[in-house]
């Protein structure tokens, strides 16, 4: 199954264009439908789809005519209506990938098999497929791909010449369906070429990655930029030579302007070597203290990439200040398709619904791009688990327009993947939009996160990382759970507005999902439903797993054609065993804390 484009015929070897290739999609996908392209260079990626007596007309500019077939196409192979006029433009200039793949073949959180780019140390990768995930990637609107790791191994392959010429060629498969390449590097780099420094101060630096850039565009002309991660987790950064983040990014961004390139940079930084006796430092608070006062420092060719929450992509996270804070810095979201903390894709986990909730607390124009850290692998299907490709085709439609619909994103995808009944696709909808919460419920509860096994992070460990150095702590103790990050306690509420700092200062108005991200509370409180707390966490845990138990009831009884069925049904039942482990442990946790029984007197093992 090649996720939702199963229905589209093959493609063909070469493709010369996206207006190219935009004609030869319409027409084999909608074969006896006379359509019409209308090249308007100004439109640019937007497009506008007129039905007329004749059939369509479709205008834009290069990738916009593509991006409007594939509207076309997929709003008539899913069997919607297609209104007489259908225009859109994208919200995002930049809608990103980012695959955290390495040279060796190896991805680091991958969860679909080995490097789709990479072997052996060296670019290894079939066309055939490369031109299939071009069209994957391209027909719901995203636009760059960068391929290796964040976490940049040496020696930084992708900058040396005897791979440009490989990655150039992978650069010309991507290039009709609209798609730049962009390359995660290391800030150290020149100090592997003879240089004794890394600071971006120093000419001789600043002179490197000059030549460096002028090397990397005369190979791949549009070539997006670089991505970088600096002092972070043991990553080299401006911080070794004590300068700012402005200036580490600044140096890096003159270097790459002359071609049009840009340089993400991710904020993913903070004290990964914690002491967990100090109170005063919370690890959320972090990302703000770094970046919100060089606001406006930025060059223009700079986008911060911000993490959507202040911690580390768990399962409830409120929205990070940081992407609240800065008003005149090129600002990217970036959300992890990848199940890192949420199931590796195993346990079925929809993520839209948690997108929606983002942009609810956050204006959409506070960001002028979106990434997501790679879900993709090897694997025939792309994304391990089938159901997981979801998460990728509606991630696109979220890039292109924040305001999509949860629900008519993911119906969209099931009519184009599977040919089931209405009842049928139905189920398989409100299935897969109850993931979330699902999960949410037989995981950490009300905000915590964190309770996982340290290092892989998949299934429970209450006290996993407890005493650890990352910071990610909740301090039960058989009084209380929880942090209190208000004024009396670290702060960390004070780096948002004065209304959210009402809304979520006084557990009495703060939403009962983040009350323990926010507050320290006692077993006993009093929830807004008239339960105690440890009662809530009893109870949704309990009803976690029943969920977990009705969900596997459901798959079983929809047709899936093979081979997903088969492998659908293998995870589903990985799934139920993690579902009572969690519940299992984290009730027996909280119930060796607080001594509380469970009012329902159901099983909680001593």
């Amino acid at each position: 199954m090649k996720a939702w484009l199963h229905s589209f015929p093959d493609l063909p070897d070469t493709v010369a264009s996206p207006a190219d290739l935009a004609r030869l999609e319409l027409e084999s996908a909608l074969p006896g439908t006379p359509c019409t392209l209308e090249h308007v260079p100004a439109m640019g990626e937007s497009y506008r789809v007129e039905k007329t007596a004749a059939g369509y007309t479709v205008s834009g500019g290069d990738s916009g005519l593509l991006y409007g077939a594939y509207a076309l196409i997929t709003r008539i192979l899913s069997g919607e209506s297609v209104p007489p006029v259908l225009a859109s433009a994208p919200k995002y200039g930049l809608r990103m990938v980012d695959c955290w793949d390495n040279p060796d073949g190896t991805i680091e959180r991958g969860y679909s098999g080995r490097s789709l780019f990479f072997e052996g140390n060296r670019l290894v990768y079939d066309p055939a497929r490369m031109r299939e995930l071009g069209r994957l990637l391209a027909s719901v609107g995203l636009n760059v791909l960068c391929i290796n790791n964040v976490n940049v191994h040496f020696p930084g392959q992708l900058l040396l010449e005897d791979m440009l010429p490989e990655a150039a060629a992978l650069a010309d498969i991507f290039r009709p369906f609209g798609i730049r390449l962009m390359f995660s590097i290391d800030f150290s780099q020149p100090m592997r070429h003879g240089i004794p420094t890394a600071d971006p101060l120093d000419s001789a630096v600043q002179a490197w990655w000059k030549e460096t850039a002028a090397r990397v565009w005369t190979a791949i002309p549009d070539l997006a930029g670089f991505l970088v991660k600096a002092d972070s987790e043991g990553r080299p950064g401006p911080f070794t030579y004590n300068r700012n983040h402005a200036e580490g990014a600044n140096m890096l961004a003159e270097a790459v302007k002359p071609y049009g390139g840009i340089i993400v940079w991710r904020c993913f930084v903070y004290n990964c070597r914690q002491d967990w006796r100090d109170r005063t430092v919370d690890r959320p608070k972090a990302a703000f203290e770094h970046y919100a006062w060089l606001d406006g420092q930025f060059a223009d060719n700079v986008i911060l990439q911000i993490k959507h929450g202040p911690f580390d992509f768990q399962v409830r996270e409120p929205v990070s200040p940081l992407l609240l804070a800065m008003k005149h810095t090129n600002l990217a979201m970036e959300l992890q398709l990848a199940q890192e903390y949420t199931g590796h894709q195993i346990d079925l986990y929809t993520m839209i619904p948690m997108w929606r909730e983002l942009f609810a607390e956050m204006p959409a124009d506070n960001i002028m791009s979106i990434a997501a850290v790679s879900n993709l692998g090897r694997d025939a299907n792309y994304t391990g688990h089938p159901l997981a490709a979801v998460n990728l085709f509606t991630y696109g439609l979220l890039a292109w327009d924040p305001d999509t619909d949860a629900e008519a994103s993911v119906s969209r995808w099931a009519r184009l993947t599977y040919d089931f009944t209405p009842e049928q696709h139905r189920c398989l909808v409100s299935l897969l939009l109850s993931t979330r919460r699902t999960y949410e419920k037989y995981t950490a509860p009300l905000g915590i996160g964190w309770m996982v096994n340290p290092h892989d992070h998949y299934g429970p460990n209450p006290s996993g990382y407890e005493y650890d150095l990352w910071g990610t702590y909740h301090k039960a103790d058989r009084n209380a759970v929880g942090i209190d990050r208000t004024a009396s306690g670290t702060g960390y509420l004070e780096q948002y507005s004065a209304d959210l700092q009402e809304k979520y200062g006084d557990p009495a108005t703060c939403p009962d999902l983040y009350l323990l991200f926010y507050h320290r509370l006692p077993y006993s409180f009093v929830m807004k439903d008239g339960r105690t707390l440890i009662q809530r966490i009893y109870d949704d845990h309990f009803e976690g797993l029943e969920e977990t138990k009705a969900l596997a009831e459901a798959i079983a009884a929809l047709p899936f054609p093979e081979p997903d069925r088969a492998e659908i049904f293998r995870r589903m039942e990985l799934q139920l065993r993690d579902a009572r482990e969690w519940c299992d442990i984290i009730n027996t946790f909280f119930h060796r804390l607080s001594g509380v029984p469970d009012t329902h007197g159901r099983v909680i093992y001593d």
